[in-house]
């Protein structure tokens, strides 16, 4: 069996997790949280590392922090998952979708000002695979409207737009490490930022509402509780996982690139066929390769291959369902404009494995059994 996805494991997990119980300190903030900031911080060029719980409470803190209120409207794509709009719509916020580039699968960027009333307080650009969003065009709409932007940036640590970090341009980013993605502490996420103003509003916050990060660093002699929180913050054994992993952060890279670049080639012949349409990126972006999709004809094509593939031991998935035909995105918001592409293209779109350590001849077996079912 090929399995869709092996959460990533380097072999020092264990070692680094031992490290933290004998050190007696498994809570947040940790040695191991810091080491995971700080390498954040760096390779990043970002000021501010906030490791979390889960990106989904990146995304709730970033909501609070961007000043999200009842009322306020928000845009972002609908093609996106659940957390990206709950975070919002837990702040009282109305939702406001607008259609999706069909090339990169991301927020069509021309049409975010059109969407934009007095209500709207902010834009969240989601950068689909790994691939950025076209970051210039949304950061000028946003200054010129006084628009707060959050990057959702699950799929795209270690990925880049103009050479800038995903999830370092808007004034919030927010990062996943969940068990799926190319760095992993099993559930986990990070919030970063740049300004100086957010930090000890955000530290608060994730805090349980307290100013202990302060009393920690010496800076007063007790902490108390002074505004609203919550527990954002992860145990020191899920960020010693994570470190393992971040220290080999450029060999899981090239791993998986090297299975992106493999797809992407042997897989070209049926592009040029016709028969599927490969990833785009456009070339202001520096992906991660984060996954590896292809676009079938339609939706009954996509269910067949899948189908083919599962009965020769190959796991493949497909998502999102559109957020605005979802119960909750009727109720919550609604879909400005005409939906062209957003639909039509969720129903075509198909992942293939991607997985540190996926090996060369299960990746050559997914190739051909692609194949087949074409010759079929």
């Amino acid at each position: 069996m090929i399995g869709f996805n092996v959460p990533p494991f380097t072999g020092k997990e264990f070692e680094y997790m031992q490290e933290a119980v004998a050190s007696r300190k498994i809570s947040g903030d940790g040695k191991f949280t810091r080491y995971c900031s700080d390498w954040m911080a760096q390779r990043f060029q970002v000021k501010h590392v906030l490791l979390t719980t889960s990106c989904t409470h990146a995304l709730e803190m970033a909501a609070h922090l961007a000043g999200v209120k009842e009322g306020d409207e928000v845009i972002l794509p609908s093609y996106t998952f659940c957390s990206t709009a709950d975070a919002f719509v837990q702040r009282g916020a109305t939702l406001v979708f607008v259609d999706i580039d069909p090339r990169t699968m991301n927020i069509d960027e021309t049409l975010i000002e059109d969407a934009i009333t007095d209500r709207t307080r902010a834009i969240l650009p989601v950068h689909y695979a790994g691939v950025a969003c076209e970051m210039d065009t949304i950061m000028d709409i946003a200054r010129r409207h006084h628009l707060q932007v959050v990057e959702d940036a699950a799929q795209g640590v270690d990925a880049y737009y103009k050479g800038r970090a995903l999830g370092t341009i808007g004034d919030f980013g927010c990062y996943s490490f969940h068990e799926t993605k190319n760095f992993s502490m099993g559930e986990g996420g990070a919030l970063v930022f740049q300004s100086d103003e957010s930090k000890e509003a955000a530290e608060i916050l994730r805090e349980k509402g307290t100013n202990r990060s302060k009393f920690f660093r010496g800076q007063i002699d007790k902490y108390t509780w002074v505004n609203y929180g919550s527990s954002y913050l992860p145990s020191d054994l899920n960020a010693a996982y994570l470190w393992a992993q971040l220290e080999l952060a450029d060999a899981i890279d090239a791993d998986r690139m090297e299975t992106y670049e493999f797809y992407h080639k042997e897989l070209k012949d049926l592009a040029d066929q016709g028969c599927i349409e490969q990833p785009f990126v456009p070339d202001y972006a520096a992906h991660n390769a984060h996954m590896y999709y292809i676009k079938l004809a339609d939706e009954p094509t996509r269910a067949a291959l899948i189908r083919y593939l599962k009965e020769r031991g190959i796991s493949t998935v497909f998502h999102y369902v559109p957020l605005h035909s979802a119960p909750a995105g009727q109720r919550f918001g609604r879909f400005h404009g005409e939906d062209r592409f957003t639909t039509k293209e969720s129903e075509r779109l198909l992942r293939l494995p991607m997985y540190y350590g996926l090996r060369p001849e299960d990746r050559a077996r997914v190739v051909e059994e692609i194949h087949s079912f074409f010759r079929q």
